[in-house]
């Protein structure tokens, strides 16, 4: 939670910076686009080195926090428009992609398999809170855009500490490993791995796109003005607060009655909300904020349950690889949703903006129940189901 506060910190000043720098609706996009697409070459070229397999997870989670907070920092008091922000954004990206997937391998490795579904949807829960944290701040008061990004900073060189001086590995995933970069590619020949990536990849389609545009969404609804508080404070509470209850939700829930059902339901709920969002554009401000509430819980509930299905159907001496492959290509995607929304909602308008997103639930949901059918007996949370598992790939020991 801590270390990613500085994800969309320039995401929630990006009306003040187009006020300062006079920037365009494209130049806002690459603001969060240059973050994902630093993230994507971070995370693929930890996966190609088994950066997050190989090294003591803990300390590479705590440098990656310290150096993306520095070069949010470096932002803030050095940037004074596109030309120097675009590259530190790119590099805040780069050092995240040391903090989210290398958080999910820790939380792994403290977790059973019978508990793991609630454990990453708990991590998922933190990362939910951070990421939407800087709206939080945004929205205390009328700050300068620099103090924003200073206190993201802040509380970002705080999660380093906290990962250096408290985080350790826990006993239930090997340690450091044999360097094997063709992993990344070797588990989508796999079709347990293969099934749980093509879910992931239909629910990032959708998230992240939601989650950068819905002030935006909010801000264009007639509703706007008469919204409890501001629109900071409404997609915190939302897509924050509400979103780290659907994460431990649908981690109960994927330990309770397996993962692909919990998948299924929440991408259900979720591509539910993107065709219904242009009726709830029109509505009132208590129906609209109840209908943010539910799409904020649900599109993020399965986050956790394709880290969990991953974790439990690749290899576990890789694990760290995997699931750094699986966010590479699920944020690549995201960078393209993100830039289209807008483009759509130029075309139409911000009411049908968001249907743009209903293939990934749908997609997601279908690759989810061929999930279920082939490897979800194995994949229930039981501890047997994880050894018959591990036998089928072939898996004797740790080493």
């Amino acid at each position: 939670m801590l270390g990613l506060a500085v994800w969309f910190s320039v995401s929630a000043v990006v009306p003040s910076l187009r006020q300062d720098w006079g920037i365009s609706t494209a130049g806002a996009v690459w603001l969060t686009g240059a973050t994902q697409l630093g993230f994507v070459a971070g995370a693929i070229a930890s996966a190609v080195w088994n950066l997050a397999d190989r090294i003591a997870a803990h300390v590479l989670l705590a440098v990656s926090a310290a150096a993306a907070a520095l070069c949010t920092v470096g932002l803030a008091l050095f940037a004074d428009g596109m030309g120097s922000a675009l590259p530190l954004r790119f590099l805040t990206g780069v050092c995240l992609a040391g903090v989210y997937p290398v958080g999910m391998k820790l939380m792994a490795s403290w977790a059973p398999s019978t508990g793991r579904g609630r454990a990453l949807g708990v991590l998922i829960g933190a990362l939910t809170l951070g990421s939407i944290m800087p709206q939080l701040i945004s929205g205390l008061g009328d700050l300068p855009w620099q103090a924003v990004l200073f206190v993201a900073s802040a509380i970002g060189g705080v999660g380093a500490v906290v990962a250096a001086l408290v985080v350790r590995p826990g006993p239930h995933l090997p340690g450091r490993c044999v360097p094997h970069p063709r992993y990344a590619l070797t588990m989508f020949t796999q079709r347990g791995p293969l099934l749980a990536n093509l879910g992931y990849f239909g629910h990032m389609w959708e998230l992240y796109a939601l989650w950068t545009w819905l002030p935006t969404f909010l801000l264009a609804a007639p509703a706007a003005a008469v919204l409890p508080g501001s629109v900071g404070l409404v997609v915190f509470v939302t897509m924050g607060v509400v979103g780290v209850l659907g994460c431990l939700l649908g981690g109960v829930a994927a330990d309770r009655w397996g993962r692909a059902p919990a998948a299924v339901t929440a991408l259900g709920v979720s591509g539910t909300c993107c065709l219904l969002s242009p009726v709830a554009f029109v509505a009132g401000p208590t129906v609209l904020v109840v209908f943010c509430a539910v799409w904020g819980a649900s599109v993020i509930a399965d986050s956790g349950v394709f880290s969990t299905s991953l974790s439990e159907t690749a290899d576990p001496r890789f694990v760290g690889t995997a699931l750094t492959a699986q966010t590479a290509l699920g944020f690549a995607l995201t960078v393209l949703s993100i830039q289209l929304v807008p483009l759509l909602a130029d075309a139409v308008g911000w009411q049908y903006a968001f249907l743009l997103l209903v293939p990934g639930p749908l997609l997601g949901a279908r690759a989810m129940q061929l999930f279920g059918t082939r490897v979800g007996a194995r994949t229930s949370g039981t501890a047997a189901g994880a050894d018959v598992d591990l036998a089928e790939r072939g898996v004797t020991g740790r080493a």
